[in-house]
């Protein structure tokens, strides 16, 4: 394969975040390819806040390009006659496959209409995962014709390793905390990620909170019980310098949120807490991920994990990282 097209309707920060592990695989797999990753029906963050993290996983990208859209395209080719070896379509409409379609290419790859219009199936059979991921592995595994290996991790820019050492400099045993969520529903309570937070110090540990913009208000309840603990992004900060200061941390606790995607991107061994979303479908990707559950202690909401059993698990995480 020596040139690849990768289509999707758009990318969100979060999409193209939970994306990179799909990306690392693919280009592992067709390392001397070009790979063309194709918007077609709004923007990609691959051309925008999330092009440092791509840079050398993806070639080309082509950005709200207006394909996919009509049905009239199916009377034309799409990118003007371009062909090439592989084409993979990430969406399931069943329009947007046949116009994909009239892309000039050797192999096309496509779950639309349960894998009807693909040249090839996953190993692993035709039923849908219950992850994005997991569906864009699938498609993976189709055009390989093998089970993808983990994702190497990713390579993240020198400059934004060097400024995460200046934040996070060498001595410490950083630990980071990510109370937030999107929404409240998904959130653990703040009064014990600080009071994890305070045992962390107790054991000569380093507690890093990860807090954006909308949960400032925080700030103050979190120094004032731990005026030691750091809180290194600001507020003009993009995703990548998340991910850049993950790579920093000895371990890392964190809600079903984007935080915890970045923080996984990031390389961090993770421990995921999750009540009323479903880990199945929303869990993060990194090399070391262990989920906790509200449902292990009785309840759907996140109020019901105790604080007992993610210190123990943090714990192990820290252990196993020595």
């Amino acid at each position: 394969m020596n040139s690849i097209l990768v289509y999707v309707g758009l990318d969100l920060v979060g999409d193209g975040v939970m994306k990179l592990p799909f990306l690392a695989s693919l280009r592992a797999l067709y390392p001397k390819a070009r790979i063309t990753w194709l918007a077609g029906q709004g923007g990609t963050v691959y051309a925008g806040v999330l092009a440092p993290l791509v840079s050398g996983l993806i070639d080309e990208v082509i950005d709200d390009a207006g394909i996919g859209v009509k049905a009239s395209e199916l009377l034309r080719r799409p990118l003007k006659g371009r062909a090439f070896d592989l084409v993979i379509d990430t969406q399931r409409r069943v329009m947007t496959s046949l116009i994909l379609k009239r892309i000039k290419h050797q192999t096309f790859i496509s779950a639309a209409a349960d894998w009807r219009f693909s040249d090839r199936l996953p190993l692993s059979g035709r039923h849908k995962r219950p992850s994005m991921l997991g569906q864009m592995m699938a498609l993976l595994e189709a055009a390989a014709g093998l089970v993808p290996p983990v994702p190497p991790r990713l390579k993240i820019d020198k400059k934004l390793l060097t400024a995460a050492k200046r934040r996070l400099p060498d001595g410490p045993t950083y630990v980071g905390l990510a109370p937030g969520a999107g929404g409240k529903h998904k959130c653990w309570p703040l009064e014990r990620y600080i009071a994890v937070g305070e045992e962390l110090t107790a054991k000569g540990h380093q507690p890093v909170f990860f807090i954006g913009p909308a949960e400032r208000q925080w700030e103050a309840a979190i120094r004032a019980r731990l005026p030691n603990a750091l809180l290194p992004l600001a507020d003009k900060d993009q995703p990548p310098v998340t991910i850049a200061l993950a790579s920093r941390l000895a371990a890392a606790v964190a809600n079903d949120s984007g935080t915890g995607h970045m923080l996984a991107a990031g390389g961090v061994p993770l421990l995921s807490l999750f009540g009323p979303t479903a880990p199945e479908k929303f869990a993060p990707f990194t090399e070391r991920l262990v989920i906790i559950r509200a449902q292990e202690y009785g309840g759907q909401d996140m109020a019901a994990i105790p604080q007992s059993a993610v210190i123990g698990q943090l714990e192990k995480l820290l252990t196993s990282r020595s």
